[in-house]
């Protein structure tokens, strides 16, 4: 806001210090022309009627600082009159351009908020004997609505979940998305094994992914005392044990994301992991993970991990996602989904 302030009174300032500059340096300097700056600086931040006023002030200023100079209808002037003019209409419609830009962009980005808003229902709190806290932080630049999708149901299996990010932005990463999100909600009840709902996954989005395009993605299934996991290139989540231990559950072997299956068709394989009373286990897309500070150190999560170890778990997703918004020190870049699953003692 306050840099915003300080866009829309640049061109005045800019304006006045020209014929400041112009009375301090004398006659036999001109420094007229310059006034061309106050209407070009206009059209960043104002509209069009802000600009055509800003380029009427700087002929206002020109006339008596022209008439200071011994310089009223000569040729001189009337070149810096018609460049101020010519400037100044420039500038007038590169406002238009854009202001209908933003607006473009901002019904895109409502579009698109609206429709993940549909796809990615609230999470029920808990599954089973699990307690469940999400939080998710879209990107906030432009309209760069991101793929990143979660699901947490529970099913004849037991508690199965999913979490994934779509390869690119904007509405074609979330029509993507509601296509995994819709074979998983699918095949979660219908398929007894974790491998199956993956090759469902995967023929879903070969109808719909155009070439080399991908999803890395997580389905997990929780057990009495384990958790199955199968791992489609996405990053590894991090269990926390009670007694504040930190594990990457890596996959034995790293499957490729869903979406290029033809590059290796040997499918990803399930693996285990103990998952017993008072563990907690994050799952993050990769928004968490590479989100940078103004400096360009990537966020330390696992040395952030303290704030996962309270007692709420939703309070504990809160307390990381405001460390994440602090580390970047403003908007992030890329979508930031964390799932945060805790089977109290």
């Amino acid at each position: 806001m306050r840099s915003l302030q300080v866009l829309r009174w640049l061109p005045f300032v800019v304006m006045f210090g020209v014929a400041l500059l112009d009375l301090l340096g004398g006659r036999n300097l001109v420094f007229l022309p310059l006034l061309t700056l106050g209407p070009a600086f206009a059209s960043v931040s104002g509209g069009v009627r802000r600009t055509a006023l800003v380029g009427a002030v700087a002929l206002a200023i020109l006339v008596p600082m022209a008439i200071y100079n011994g310089l009223l209808f000569t040729w001189e002037n009337n070149l810096t009159v018609v460049s101020i003019l010519g400037v100044t209409g420039a500038s007038m419609l590169a406002s238009r351009l854009r202001l209908q830009r933003e607006r473009e962009l901002a019904s895109v980005r409502q579009v698109a908020e609206a429709a993940q808003r549909v796809l990615l229902r609230p999470v029920p709190r808990r599954a089973g004997d699990l307690r469940v806290a999400l939080s998710y932080t879209s990107a906030a630049a432009e309209a760069q609505i991101g793929g990143d999708l979660y699901e947490v149901v529970t099913t004849p299996h037991g508690v199965r979940l999913l979490i994934g990010d779509v390869q690119g932005k904007g509405l074609a990463a979330v029509e993507t998305a509601a296509w995994v999100l819709g074979a998983f909600r699918e095949a979660a009840y219908d398929e007894a094994d974790l491998a199956d709902i993956g090759d469902r996954l995967e023929a879903s989005l070969a109808r719909h992914l155009g070439r080399e395009q991908f999803v890395t993605a997580i389905v997990a299934e929780l057990g009495d005392d384990e958790m199955t996991l199968v791992n489609f290139g996405h990053p590894a989540p991090l269990l926390i044990q009670p007694d504040g231990e930190l594990r990457t559950v890596e996959p034995p072997e790293q499957g490729l994301p869903l979406g290029l299956a033809a590059f290796d068709p040997s499918a990803a394989k399930a693996h285990r992991t103990p998952f017993g009373r008072g563990d907690r286990i994050l799952f993050f897309t990769d928004g968490v993970i590479e989100a940078r500070s103004p400096e360009g150190d990537f966020y330390p999560l696992t040395e952030r991990a303290g704030f996962l170890t309270r007692d709420d778990p939703q309070a504990a997703l809160d307390a990381l996602r405001a460390d994440l918004v602090e580390h970047t020190g403003g908007p992030l870049l890329d979508d930031a989904a964390m799932l945060l699953l805790h089977r109290p003692h």
